[in-house]
């Protein structure tokens, strides 16, 4: 294969990239609405409202914070660790729930309402460094999109020039190549991001159904 034809097909890949990207984009617009730097189908929502997963005391009326309580600290903290598996989360959410089912009324809700707080707290802040990561990841592309355009430019030019020598074209196809595959391997790690925001939104309510269950 002569460098041309491998010029060729290399601008080819490039444009139905593009291509693809222009028709995720588009998706992603009809979907939802929000910045130019969020790329997911998923309509974002910078941060939760404890009042719509939440319907017990308010944790803002709350007299202490939920580390003050130093086993609600260690429940939430456990819970909510990224090495934690999920299963193991809920178990210890729920052993603290029984826990402290027998204790009066009023103690009893006021610390599994701290431990809602915390939980919520601690989820909502994870979940609101994720969003800043794929916002993040996006204007990376947005960018790395840019410099391929200029790079396929740059090649038909020095294509076009008779003063431009094989190896200085066979370099910059490289350049380009690699370019190219770090974009769409990027690309492709996109939607398994977007999906992090609702999962940790759905592993917060089932802890919160959890604690629910006892008020």
């Amino acid at each position: 294969m002569t460098n041309d034809m491998r010029v060729m097909g290399l601008a080819l890949g490039l444009t139905v990239t593009i291509l693809g990207l222009g028709i995720s984009d588009a998706r992603a617009q009809r979907a939802a609405t929000g910045p130019p730097d969020w790329p997911c189908v998923q309509r974002l929502v910078p941060e939760l409202a404890w009042g719509t997963i939440w319907t017990g005391q308010s944790p803002e009326a709350l007299e202490r914070s939920w580390w003050e309580d130093e086993e609600v600290g260690r429940v939430v903290r456990f819970a909510t660790a990224r090495k934690t598996p999920r299963d193991e989360a809920l178990e210890r959410v729920r052993g603290f729930v029984a826990q402290v089912a027998n204790q009066p009324e009023a103690e009893r809700e006021e610390r599994l309402t701290l431990l809602f707080a915390g939980l919520f707290e601690r989820v909502n802040r994870e979940r609101s460094r994720v969003i800043e990561r794929i916002r993040s990841a996006s204007r990376g592309q947005v960018k790395r999109l840019d410099r391929l355009t200029e790079l396929v430019d740059e090649l038909e030019a020095r294509r076009a020039s008779s003063d431009t020598s094989a190896d200085d074209i066979e370099q910059l196809r490289q350049e380009l190549h690699w370019e190219q595959r770090t974009f769409e391997k990027r690309q492709q790690l996109l939607p398994v991001l977007c999906e992090k925001p609702a999962l940790l939104e759905e592993e917060l309510s089932r802890m919160v159904r959890a604690i629910r269950a006892e008020l």
